[in-house]
């Protein structure tokens, strides 16, 4: 396994290990335990978005805390030869993966516990690290989110090879880079786009790996959104794998890299190698999204299309390094320098964020600006921290895991950024609008054919009406010359009858005149044959008029036809909707001519039949006139001329009737076309709204049908499930009762085991062991028991006994079945319970599955309502074990655990029993959120209310309780988070502390001395020290005091306090 790691490992370069000097003394600052505790993560409630999007959407998991914390992983680098050939270091590192556990030992009887998201052991392969740090982080980026991976550790850790191992000759061995880019590939489709930059930061100048002739590229951030971006940087479009891994390769050889004493091949910059990512929303996912949100819609009804942007950094540190280690000088110390600059940067920002500060110091280097979206921004951020086994790095070691802890404590708010995708919108509107356009032209083609067959057809009709107005006209003409025939020879018969009247005189000429009245009559008789045979073709001449009119009004009929339909297709396409009323217009003024020139042909058959009986009438009177002066031919005469009167009668009669039918006819013609255009209006409203109202029916009968038939299936389904489930009820009823009085028995049985067992397990004189609470005095047992070897193993026996025995117990009846006696009646049996759960608190490993199964709340209970004072001083004391942890903290002042305490602290006077209360209360003062409620519930004036019963022990839980609560505040007050007057001075805690200084046993003294010296920083507390006599104590403590730190402490005080000073000078 070493040779593995040191040939895996050789070749890439790796980060180094110590922070900078600003890490180092932050570590100081809430370590991991507060005050023996495990570590607490703790989600800041308020972060200010960083880079904003134009549009965003919060995680479908965001609900969730854990979500959004920064996810650490860390990961052991095998042993190298150099590990493995100095005898003289041992491991400093112990790794429980089952829980996610790293301990960092101090020395052979001290270690530290941290948790991590994972750890990994030297035998972890690139895959599992890769699928259990990045992937996640990589899927994100896939959904939209923007991603961070970040590699940290000391140099020749593993760093790059975890990050950035191109995997050339085995596959297995590719680090996450070429990994992500692989699972990003295989995701995206052809319209999606992936594109690369790679940069370093080198000496605090931006370099492009990909041009090399690119050097201090500028950092650009956006006034509006607040993205930092580096448009300088080359960016690539990556379309396969092997084309990446040929990037990848070229950035790698024009990264800087140096050899040290610390590693072959050390990394002398930041490499960042960024990923941008844009994916088209798809069908199915953007209608989910369309549902929950409201989007703007196109023209059409239909949702605008989406894309999502996202942006993948994976980032390979370069570790800050300790010259004597590395051997660093020249050119190569003015890297270190710029490296340790930027990492102290970026150390600076995780401490602000990771206590809530209210400025984060992201503009001192370029590398915290680049990463201002990866911590406390918008982006999913996963950090994999790199350690060594060999202890002689243990502070490279250490630094590097507090680095780890510290960036748990962020918490990002991950969005994700979607923009309307105008560009596919744009080609899709071009594409439509090129297929309306031919559909356009098509019809535009259709609409010109039937404009110019309209056009022929009108043409045609002009030409025919054109043709029978000539004839009509002609005809007219033709009737005015007879007409004016007939007239002339009216004369010449009026002549001829003149004549005839001076020869009647004449007896002789009588024969002859009787002959010429002969040829006379014969003439008239001619003469009404010509004139009945003109009728008749008058008449023949006003029927084909007739007929002619009657195919014109087919016509018209058939071009309103041809006129509605055009109006029916000018509602369909309101583009031509001009073109076709102007032509509408034009034909109805053709039409309009028409009809007018038809009324004009009426006139003319008027004015015909006029003067048709204006000829009657001078026949009429030319008769008359005959037989008055030819009486003698009346009575031939007479039945010539009725027998023509009646004709001309029985002419004009039928030209008056038919006149008067033609105009009947055209009346009932449009009367007929009103009301079956009114019938067809009427009966289509009439027959869509009955249609409408029988669908409706039709559907609600069916639905109604449906909705019936389904209710009875489901009826008669539930009527059987409701027997089936009766039936099963009543068997699991009685099953239950039988499972009841086996449970009854084997809890019987149990009880009786408990005491059994419980009388063999050896007590302490509380009768459980208490967990020992406070760092310090791990350190004075422990240098004890090195004195004194036989104990200590007898010790260690002893502890493994109870240990096993513990482990025994719980797994003969199992945690949930011994909390559950403590709520039992036997008073014996919940006393035995109560104190193997308080054991078994004692352990980290048990803390977190007690508090799981409910055994804090029975614990408060029985704080709360026990009267029994073993039962109140072991609960006490379990709930003490349980505060030891920072997160069982809060749980416990949430439930009100405080206020039971100090209520307990009341109503008992025994000595163990304050002892019990007063220790969980000195560890939940070591949390400085919980200073309000201490303080509100009593507890803190219930402390100082303990020290009446004189117990040196009780004494002592109070001065450790007082120097946790007072630490805290002089830790805020350095760190500019608060200010004001001390707390405990309201309560006399002051002046109990100078009481009792002098009078208290040496590991009580101590804590006293912690008490003062750090109720001494705050200033607002200086007078009452002048008044208490507390500033003649610190001055004692600053000369006196057994242990050096706590002199320097006082020295320091005494020494930044003006007033202090002031008081020191006057006397």
């Amino acid at each position: 396994m070493a040779s593995l790691g040191r040939a895996s490992h050789k070749s890439e370069r790796s980060p180094s290990s110590s922070l900078s000097s600003s890490l180092n003394s932050s570590s100081s600052i809430t370590s991991s335990r507060n005050n023996g505790g495990s570590v607490g993560v703790h989600r800041s409630n308020g972060r200010r978005p960083v880079t904003p999007t134009s549009k965003t959407r919060s995680l479908a998991h965001d609900h969730d805390p854990e979500s959004e914390r920064v996810r650490v992983a860390v990961r052991l680098r095998p042993k190298n030869s150099e590990d493995l050939s100095d005898a003289d270091y041992t491991d400093c590192v112990e790794l429980q993966t089952e829980l996610k556990r790293l301990k960092l030992k101090k020395n052979n009887w001290s270690s530290e516990a941290y948790r991590f998201d994972e750890v990994f052991t030297e035998s972890a392969s690139q895959k599992r690290v890769y699928e259990a740090v990045a992937k996640p982080v990589v899927e994100s980026v896939l959904d939209g989110y923007n991603g961070t991976v970040m590699a940290y550790g000391q140099t020749g850790t593993g760093k790059t090879y975890t990050l950035g191992r191109l995997g050339k000759d085995d596959v297995s061995e590719r680090g996450m880079m070429v990994r992500a880019l692989e699972d990003i590939l295989v995701s995206t489709s052809a319209s999606d786009s992936v594109e690369i930059s790679y940069v370093q930061l080198y000496m605090e100048s931006i370099q492009d790996l990909l041009a090399p002739e690119k050097i201090n590229i500028p950092i650009v951030e956006d006034a509006k959104t607040g993205e930092v971006s580096v448009p300088g940087a080359a960016i690539v479009k990556i379309r396969n794998l092997d084309q990446f891994l040929h990037f990848l390769q070229l950035g790698e050889v024009n990264r800087h890299a140096a050899n040290t004493k610390m590693n072959t091949e050390s990394s002398r910059s930041h490499a960042i190698l960024m990923v941008y990512i844009r994916r088209s929303v798809r069908e199915k996912e953007e209608k989910d999204i369309y549902l929950k949100e409201n989007n703007p819609l196109d023209r059409n009804g239909h949702h605008l299309p989406t894309i999502r942007k996202s942006k993948l950094l994976l980032v390979d540190l370069a570790g800050s390094e300790r010259i004597d280690k590395s051997g660093s000088e020249g050119h190569l110390l003015e890297e270190a320098k710029f490296i340790n600059l930027s990492l102290t940067s970026l150390g600076k920002c995780i401490n602000a964020l990771a206590e809530n500060s209210p400025h984060i110091p992201t503009r001192d280097s370029k590398l915290t600006r680049l990463l201002r979206d990866s911590f406390g921004g918008s982006a999913r951020t996963s950090l994999i921290i790199t350690i060594g086994p060999s202890y002689r790095h243990h502070q490279e070691t250490a630094t590097t895991v507090m680095f780890g802890q510290r960036a748990m404590k962020v918490v990002n708010t991950v969005k994700v950024k979607e923009e309307f995708d105008y560009e596919s919108l744009c080609r899709k509107l071009e594409t439509q609008v090129d297929h309306l356009t031919t559909e356009i032209d098509r019809q535009q083609k259709w609409r010109d054919i039937d404009r110019n067959k309209m056009e022929k057809k009108l043409e045609e009709f002009h030409n025919s009406s054109v043709e029978a107005e000539k004839r009509s006209f002609a005809r007219s003409e033709l009737l005015m010359k007879e007409n004016t025939e007939l007239t002339s020879k009216m004369k010449d018969l009026l002549q001829g009858l003149d004549s005839q009247k001076h020869q009647n005189e004449l007896l002789l000429n009588q024969i002859a005149r009787l002959e010429t009245s002969l040829k006379n009559s014969k003439f008239l008789e001619e003469e009404n044959a010509r004139l009945e045979l003109d009728l008749n073709d008058v008449m023949k001449d006003l029927n084909r008029q007739k007929e002619e009119n009657n195919i014109m009004h087919n016509e018209v009929v058939h071009l309103k036809t041809n006129l509605k339909h055009i109006k029916q297709q000018q509602l369909e396409n309101s583009t031509y909707q001009k073109v076709l009323a102007d032509t509408t217009q034009m034909y109805e003024e053709k039409i309009a001519d028409l009809m007018k020139q038809i009324e004009d042909e009426t006139m003319r058959s008027n004015y015909a039949k006029e003067e048709n009986e204006r000829m009657k009438k001078q026949i009429t009177d030319i008769q008359m006139a005959m037989q008055v002066e030819n009486s003698r031919y009346q009575k031939e005469l007479a039945g010539t001329s009725k027998m023509y009167d009646e004709r001309m009668e029985a002419l004009n009669q039928q030209l008056e009737d038919e006149h008067a039918h033609v105009v009947r006819i055209e009346e009932e013609l449009r009367s007929t076309k009103r009301l079956l255009r009114e019938y067809q209006d009427s009966a289509q409203i009439n027959s869509e709204k009955e249609i409408d109202e029988l669908q409706m029916r039709l559907q609600e009968m069916q639905q109604l049908h449906e909705t019936t038939a389904k209710e009875l299936g489901q009826l008669s389904i539930n009527c059987k499930n409701l027997e089936s489930e009766k039936e099963t009820l009543e068997k699991e009823l009685h099953a239950i009762r039988q499972s009841l009085q086996i449970e009854e028995r084997r809890r019987k049985e149990a009880e009786t085991e408990l005491l059994n067992i419980s009388k063999g397990v050896p007590e302490s004189d509380d009768g459980f062991e208490e967990k020992i609470s406070y760092v310090h005095e791990t350190k004075t047992n422990g240098g004890s028991s090195l004195h004194n070897p036989q104990s200590s193993h007898n010790s260690s026996r002893s502890r493994e006994t109870i240990l096993s025995r513990r482990n025994t117990i719980t797994r003969i009846f199992g945690l949930e079945k011994i909390l559950s006696l403590l709520e039992s009646d036997d008073l014996d049996v919940q006393i035995h319970a109560v104190k193997v759960v308080a054991n078994l608190a004692a352990e980290d490993i048990n803390q977190e599955k007690i508090v799981q199964e409910g055994g804090l709340d029975a614990l408060l209970m029985l704080v709360e309502s026990s009267e029994n004072t073993t039962i109140l001083r072991v609960a006490s004391g379990a709930i003490a074990n349980l505060a030891m942890n920072e997160m069982n903290q809060g749980l416990i002042t949430s439930k009100g655990g405080a206020q039971l305490l100090a209520s307990a602290a009341s109503k008992t006077d025994d000595p163990q029993t304050l002892r019990m209360v007063a220790g969980a209360i000195a560890n939940l003062c070591g949390n400085e959120k919980l200073h309000v409620i201490l303080k509100e519930n009593g507890a803190i004036k219930a402390l100082l209310g303990m020290t009446r019963s004189g117990n040196t022990e009780v004494i002592a839980q109070v001065a450790r309780g007082l120097a946790n609560f007072a630490k805290c505040e002089s830790r805020r007050i350095m760190q500019g988070r608060w200010s004001g007057r001390s707390r405990l001075m309201e309560d006399g805690a002051l002046s109990w502390l100078v009481a009792n200084l002098n009078t208290t046993s040496t590991s009580t003294r101590r804590h006293v001395e912690l008490a003062i010296c750090h109720l001494a920083q705050n200033e607002e507390n200086a007078r009452d020290f002048i008044s208490t006599g507390g500033l003649k104590e610190l001055i004692g403590i600053s000369g006196e005091s057994a242990r050096e730190d706590i002199r320097n402490l006082a020295k320091k005080t005494l020494r930044l306090s003006p007033l202090f000073r002031g008081e020191l000078r006057a006397e």
